[in-house]
């Protein structure tokens, strides 16, 4: 049967998902169109074709026992020069985000596996071009902003043509989203509950 590459992500939602990929096409990213916009929890992994059952198994007990969150993001950030990447930033969900990850990755798991990098939820919004296209997309995309209920993630495949395409969705076992409060919500609840 082989192997195949697999990855695992939570979609930006539409209309911003499909902004963002226009906006990455535009800054000279050619991959721009063959990678739907998304926040990354497993990265490109290779595995046997056998093993998709398996795995796919493992992220529905994964997100069986996931509840949904507030996802939010807001301006732009960088990796470089460690790595070519600019990014959209996520500032509310990012606990959640690494949580799944990591239970995603687990070394009992299908698909354990150590990460390159630390884990940085970020939305990549150009990789790979030139310096100028990274400096546009990191001064035009600073104002931006998009929120929404994550209620579940995706698993994707990339094809031979380097396209990735969704093969299935796992929806979160919670069915309420946590209502979005501030700073101060959260500090008087904290005394509230002393």
């Amino acid at each position: 049967m082989g192997t195949v590459t697999i990855g695992v992500s939570i979609a930006v939602p539409e209309p911003h998902g499909s902004l963002l990929q226009e906006r990455r096409a535009g800054f000279g990213d050619a991959a721009a169109h063959g990678i739907p916009t998304h926040v990354t929890l497993l990265p490109p992994t290779e595995v046997e074709a056998a093993c998709l059952p398996a795995v796919e198994a493992h992220l529905t007990h994964v997100a069986t026992g996931s509840r949904p969150f507030p996802m939010r993001l807001s301006g732009t950030g960088t990796f470089r020069p460690l790595s070519p990447v600019v990014y959209v930033r996520v500032v509310q969900g990012t606990e959640a985000c690494a949580r799944l990850q990591q239970r995603i990755r687990d070394a009992s798991g299908p698909v354990a596996r150590e990460l390159q990098f630390p884990y940085h939820p970020h939305v990549t919004v150009a990789h790979g071009i030139d310096e100028a296209g990274m400096d546009r997309a990191f001064a035009e995309l600073a104002g931006f902003e998009a929120e929404w209920p994550c209620t579940g993630f995706a698993l994707y495949e990339q094809g031979a043509d380097g396209v990735w395409r969704k093969l299935r969705e796992y929806m979160f076992g919670g069915s309420v989203v946590p209502p979005q409060c501030s700073h101060a919500d959260a500090e008087r609840g904290t005394i509230a509950s002393r």
